[in-house]
């Protein structure tokens, strides 16, 4: 797969992932080091570093909330309000380590702020911004208040999976933003994705 880079320097490389590829694979193609994951059924905005110093100051960063993100989302059901917070504690799957459940033993804190861009249907694109990095939170949160991701084989409707799948070719997850602080700089750089074609299409037949 190719992978559309957006800016590059001496320090860090932004792209734009495809779906479907792991995120190993773009450092990889990239030889830039990984600072943060996105799923490989989830396309959008990655930054790399490109040196120790970037990766340090990028993961810090991270680690600190410093960093704004923005994904686009369908979802299940009409959300009825506008805009909200999801506050729900997520902790690892007590038999299935590769999993998320709500609370827990292990549970540890998790925000997800929404706000809705349209309602179609039965359904509503959403715009999913998290204030925590946790595994598949933005997966497992819009699940939580019953409003799971399209097409999701993990955390979606089972029984709707097929159904999903025959009008979404995937899971309707897109990083569409990311604001950092350029670790050589210092200047904040922000950058937005587009819905990619096959997303894009899902929405326009809805309307349609």
């Amino acid at each position: 797969m190719n992978i559309l880079v957006l800016y590059e320097d001496e320090s860090l490389v932004v792209v734009d992932k495809p779906a479907g590829m792991v995120v190993d694979e773009v450092a990889a193609q990239t030889g830039a080091r990984l600072v943060h994951r996105l799923d490989r059924d989830t396309s959008g905005i990655m930054v790399l570093a490109k040196n120790a110093s970037a990766e340090l100051d990028l993961k810090k960063q991270f680690e600190e909330r410093k960093v704004v993100k923005k994904y686009l989302a369908l979802v299940h059901g009409e959300m009825p309000e506008d805009q909200g917070l999801i506050t729900t504690p997520l902790a690892k799957h007590p038999q299935n380590r590769t999993r998320v459940v709500v609370g827990g033993e292990t549970d540890r804190s998790a925000i997800t702020e929404w706000k809705v861009t349209k309602r179609i249907q039965s359904y509503t694109l959403v715009e999913l911004l998290p204030h925590t990095g946790r595994t598949h939170q933005l997966r497992v949160h819009p699940q939580s208040i019953g409003h799971p991701i399209v097409a999701d084989p993990i955390y979606g409707y089972r029984k709707k999976l097929k159904a999903d799948l025959a009008f979404c070719p995937r899971l309707f997850l897109h990083a569409t933003y990311l604001e950092f602080t350029h670790p050589t700089t210092g200047r904040r750089n922000s950058f937005t994705s587009q819905l990619p074609t096959d997303l894009q299409t899902v929405v326009d037949n809805l309307v349609h």
